[in-house]
């Protein structure tokens, strides 16, 4: 199993951030592993949903079938089903601090082909690309 973790503090109220975390609709604009929807999503998230998306990960693609586990003013958490037997569960989580928010997203993979060497390549792989999406979702969030 991988596991990833990052924290940042970004200059946006959670309102907004979680605004654009739980709208589908600007996934491909900051979600840096989410190329494109394969089904149309739901307008609005809620517990249950399902999304089909096409990732890429290590420069590969996969099909994933997330569904929101759940959906607050602060968190959105997910769990997903690739192809090959690949599962991934990722959670923002969001802490108001005055004007500005604490977020942190965690990530955790498992499947057969996650293991050993290619574990440690998709952990690392994951923790740049939760960096730039965090970079990414600052400046979406800032000009919301």
């Amino acid at each position: 199993m991988g596991h990833i973790e990052k924290t940042a503090t970004l200059a946006a109220p959670a309102e907004k951030l979680i605004a654009v975390i739980t709208d589908p609709a600007t996934w491909g604009e900051w979600f840096t592993i989410h190329e494109r929807w394969m089904v149309e999503p739901p307008v609005k998230l809620a517990p249950g949903a399902a999304l089909t998306a096409k990732i890429f990960m290590l420069g590969m693609a996969n099909k994933m079938e997330w569904v929101v586990k759940e959906v607050t003013d602060t968190k959105l958490s997910l769990a997903g089903t690739g192809m090959a037997g690949v599962k991934a569960d990722f959670t923002f989580a969001l802490t108001p601090v005055g004007d500005e928010t604490e977020v942190q997203v965690s990530g955790d993979f498992e499947g057969a082909l996650i293991k050993g060497a290619l574990g440690k390549a998709v952990e690392k792989d994951g923790s740049k690309q939760l960096q730039a999406s965090l970079d990414k979702l600052a400046a979406l969030a800032a000009g919301a």
